[in-house]
């Protein structure tokens, strides 16, 4: 039932299109595993080997904290996982290795070009694909999208800039004390 492939293929990327969600998960060695929910207009497909993902502030910023714990060149470990509530059952998998990319880094305004920045906007995860898995998704319930939430993005529209600055920048540790870089400017959205 389950399929793998090394990089995103033209079905991959139209399922991905119509997903309203998409789960995150990364992992940090002595650090808790962290699973996100992420909705919005948030993900982009910029090659078969490449995804990205516009990361607004909430209540933590682990996946920034495990991906810069990795070692590796590439970034750490960051699994994305969609699943299609509706016809054909489906669940696609990304594994990969990923980054965080902070505005005034040298490839923020590469990646920026990708989405519509939202009020609040944090980073942008930039992740190296390394394989794709497909699944049945036989077991997943049908369900239908009714709206995005606009809870978040209005709390950030409300915000205060420098005092959303400053917030953040108090913000610099994970749950487990993993370092965190945080954002040093205010995006009130496109």
């Amino acid at each position: 039932m389950a399929e793998f492939f090394d990089t995103l293929n033209d079905k991959h990327i139209a399922m991905l299109a119509k997903q309203p969600v998409f789960f995150v998960a990364t992992s940090a060695p002595d650090a808790r595993i962290n699973l996100s929910p992420k909705g919005y207009d948030a993900f982009r497909v910029i090659a078969p080997d490449r995804v990205a993902y516009l990361d607004l502030a909430g209540s933590g910023n682990e996946t920034h904290a495990h991906l810069v714990a990795d070692p590796h060149e590439d970034g750490g470990r960051i699994t994305i996982m969609v699943t299609n509530f509706d016809r054909p059952a489906l669940i696609l998998r990304i594994y990969g290795r990923g980054k965080p990319v902070l505005p005034g880094d040298a490839k923020w305004d590469e990646l920026a070009e990708h989405f519509k920045l939202l009020p609040g906007t944090r980073q942008i995860f930039d992740i190296a694909v390394e394989s794709v898995q497909t699944s049945c998704g036989w077991g997943v319930p049908f369900m239908a999208f009714e709206d995005e939430r606009g809870t978040l993005q209005k709390a950030h529209r409300q915000s205060d800039p420098e005092e959303w600055v400053a917030k953040q920048k108090g913000r610099n540790t994970s749950i487990d004390g993993l370092p965190v870089t945080p954002p040093d400017r205010f995006f009130a959205g496109d």
